[in-house]
């Protein structure tokens, strides 16, 4: 049972140092609270990391508080997710070990309404097939042992990019214009080789492989790469 309790405490410890690392990032002291709640949040039990399920779960006892201090955490509060990122890539890197390979992905959030930023009818990778949903794309560094991702940018279709009145709405930043999914992968491992990341063989399905723009550049920047081939 001892050793159980010390293991508990080392974990509590260990997290509690992740999570102040990642608060001399995001700035202030008074979000060091929020940003320690909401990374509980999505450690526990749950199958929806919405904020509001996520204020249920870290303070059941004020909801309606905790939801209101999480929304501005995520939403209002100004701070970078691209040196958020950095700062978790810093810390992860280390325990993953030799870099072998740079995925190219992308992931699709079902959704019901129409509000939330980017959301629209396209194909959704979790269902199989066209859906009302969100697409994320994403460039994760891994070996045979673990895998971290390392970019993360929403795909807005151009059915929002040219509504420039409902982008402003959902507080999309001015200067946003459409990119395809094989662009935004392209701008992430761009940014991945400025930062002089340990480097992999990039890997990607035949939805980013078809594109011969992407492909050449990726050979320009001397990156081996593999792809699958659609059958």
């Amino acid at each position: 049972m001892a050793s159980i309790d010390n293991a508990a405490d080392d974990s509590d410890q260990r997290f509690a140092a992740y999570v102040a690392a990642l608060v001399r990032v995001v700035g202030h002291a008074d979000r060091a609270r929020p940003l320690r709640d909401y990374c509980t949040g999505l450690v526990m039990p749950g199958e929806r990391k919405s904020v509001e399920p996520l204020a249920a779960v870290t303070a059941p006892g004020r909801v309606c508080a905790q939801h209101q201090s999480l929304l501005h955490f995520v939403s209002i509060a100004p701070w970078s997710d691209e040196k958020l990122l950095a700062k978790v890539r810093e810390l992860a890197l280390p325990a993953i070990g030799p870099i072998e390979a740079w995925i190219i992905d992308d992931t699709g959030f079902p959704k019901k309404g129409k509000h939330s930023v980017g959301v629209a009818r396209q194909y959704c990778g979790q269902l199989g097939k066209q859906e009302n949903c969100q697409v994320a794309v994403s460039l994760s560094v891994a070996n045979h042992q673990a895998s971290l991702p390392i970019a993360y940018r929403l795909y807005l279709p151009r059915e929002w990019t040219q509504d420039r009145v409902r982008m402003a709405k959902a507080g999309v930043p001015t200067g946003v214009r459409f990119k395809t999914k094989p662009a935004l992968a392209l701008s992430q491992i761009q940014a991945a080789c400025a930062a002089g990341l340990p480097r992999g063989t990039v890997l990607m399905d035949c939805g980013y492989g078809v594109n011969t723009q992407l492909r050449t550049d990726l050979t320009k920047l001397g990156l081996a790469q593999v792809r699958q081939f659609e059958r």
